[in-house]
């Protein structure tokens, strides 16, 4: 029986077999569809990669109000075009690990305050110019400029100085970070001639494709560029994304061969989707998360008692179980889940508690109605979620609204504004990341508006703190903080949900962000 499903995963692979005959003759000897579907693609995988052809993705999380700077990147459309189009030193491999990207080496000091990034000969920019140490040097500078409103600002603080020596990109740092080169992989912090200091939204990159065309919230086509360096990346000739922000239209767009590959599947119908014909569904378990935030410096949201209320409030199972389908697990209101090497554990898991959510709420003197505004596009099911947060929340007598906001717009005008909203956040590689980039005081993206001196000085500690225990006890109290004084509901980890038909080949899981970490495009080829 193997011998025979190997043979034809072969054939399969190289497009003498269907993949539908391919996955019918496998059910017919009794083999499930997980163990098929990864016969084929290693297969593909060994058959090699296949050149040329056009991908059509559908994707949601995309808007009119989309930039092409880097540094505004806060949604899955422009995440999506800009790890296809870009590149930077390092870069995340599926299991965790730091790899070389546009750095072909990376030291650190002993102490791990200098890092030195020795950059790859021969790259070149999608306008022909050369890939200098000066260019990567601009870039950080830009990124670290408070100004840029870069979503990296946060984990830009405590370098004192960056210089180019040659091929060389040399970080000194105000105090030892060990984490440093993981850091660097930050899909903001793609390389710009010149930074892009003069027009950061100019749109040219180094990575294996080029924007041809780009309308914002509707598609924006790229082509393969010819001068990459890295042949085992770029397979198609040209990658088009369709902006669909509808589930059901996503769906449709996939099964009707619209489009080859979508994101943001919804849970509650992927096992729907999986009995499509040619269709094939993945999950991978990551860091990603469901947040309801609360910015602590606006009224009502300035009381810990009524933010700990709305945090009891919510039913955490009920939520995983009817909006999740089962993809992803329980969240304890801190960002950081077992898939961080250094999580703790031991921290107790909040649990739904309407008595004492009552308790809180009338501890904080508040009445009336609560708005919490969400939209489809927050997150997959966002606006369900919202509904169930209302239900458990009447049940400890507070009064929660719903406001529906419009997809477009959604990450301009709310999120990151509104006094409490839905949201998403695709985690990082690691912890001091995750906390720099969302809840540092300095942080622009510190949706929450968390601002405490106490939290700032653990997270700057654990940077330096190259004992692993120790740094492991610095992270426990630092998410302590977070659990029971910030402004973030984490109620659900989510899976990352995709899904892609059988005229693409060569996917393959990764936990780092959704659709293999925005590399679906760069990585797959035609079956």
């Amino acid at each position: 029986m193997n011998d025979e499903l190997s043979y034809l995963a072969a054939r399969a692979a190289r497009g003498l077999v269907s993949r539908r005959a391919f996955l019918g003759r496998a059910a017919a000897l009794g083999v499930g569809a997980v163990l098929a579907n990864g016969m084929l693609a290693t297969a593909s995988r060994a058959a090699g990669p296949k050149k040329g052809g056009t991908l059509t993705m559908g994707l949601g999380g995309g808007e009119s109000t989309n930039s092409l700077d880097p540094a505004l990147a806060a949604s899955q459309v422009p995440f999506m075009y800009l790890m296809t189009a870009g590149d930077r030193l390092t870069d995340m491999s599926p299991t965790g690990e730091v790899m070389p990207r546009m750095a072909e080496k990376v030291g650190a000091s002993a102490d791990a305050k200098v890092w030195t990034f020795t950059l790859r000969k021969g790259m070149k920019f999608h306008n022909g110019a050369p890939v200098t140490a000066a260019d990567v040097v601009a870039t950080m500078e830009r990124h670290s400029d408070k100004n840029s409103k870069s979503g990296a600002l946060g984990i830009m603080t405590g370098i004192e100085s960056i210089k180019a020596n040659g091929d060389d990109v040399v970080f000194t740092l105000t105090s030892a970070n060990a984490d440093f080169s993981a850091l660097m992989s930050d899909y903001h912090l793609i390389i710009q001639p010149g930074g892009g200091k003069d027009k950061p939204d100019a749109g040219i990159f180094s990575g294996p494709y080029k924007i041809k065309s780009n309308e914002p919230g509707v598609r924006i086509v790229l082509e393969k560029f010819a001068d990459y360096w890295d042949d085992s990346r770029g397979h198609f000739d040209t990658i088009e994304m369709l902006v669909i922000n509808d589930a059901t239209a996503r769906n449709a767009a996939l099964q009707s061969g619209q489009v080859q590959m979508i994101n943001s599947v919804d849970p509650k119908v992927a096992d729907l989707l999986k009995r499509a014909p040619g269709v094939t569904v993945d999950a991978a378990a990551g860091r990603g998360h469901y947040v309801f935030i609360m910015r602590c410096n606006v009224a009502p949201f300035d009381n810990n008692d009524l933010r700990m209320a709305l945090k009891l409030a919510i039913d955490r199972e009920e939520m995983v179980k009817k909006i999740l389908n089962g993809y992803g697990s329980v969240g304890n209101d801190f960002p950081i889940n077992a898939a961080y090497p250094l999580f703790d554990a031991s921290i107790p898991q909040r649990k739904y508690d309407p008595e004492q959510a009552a308790h809180y709420y009338k501890k904080s003197g508040h009445s009336g109605p609560i708005v919490l505004e969400t939209a489809d596009g927050a997150f997959p099911g966002a606006v369900d979620a919202a509904a169930l947060f209302q239900q458990s929340a009447k049940k400890a007598g507070i009064d929660l609204q719903i406001k529906r906001d419009p997809n477009d717009g959604y990450w301009t005008d709310v999120w990151n504004k509104r006094p409490f909203c839905a949201s998403y956040w695709g985690g990082r590689p690691v912890q001091d990341q995750m906390y720099s980039t969302a809840y540092l005081s300095t942080a622009d993206w510190n949706d929450t508006a968390f601002k405490d001196k106490h939290f700032d000085e653990i997270i700057l500690k654990a940077r330096g703190e190259l004992d692993v225990t120790k740094r492991k006890a610095l992270y426990h109290d630092a998410a302590m903080l977070v659990r029971d004084t910030g402004g973030a509901i984490v109620p659900m980890f989510n899976d990352f949900i995709s899904a892609y038909n059988d005229k693409v080949a060569g996917w393959s899981d990764n936990a780092n962000q959704d659709m293999m970490n925005g590399l679906a495009g760069v990585l797959t080829w035609q079956a």
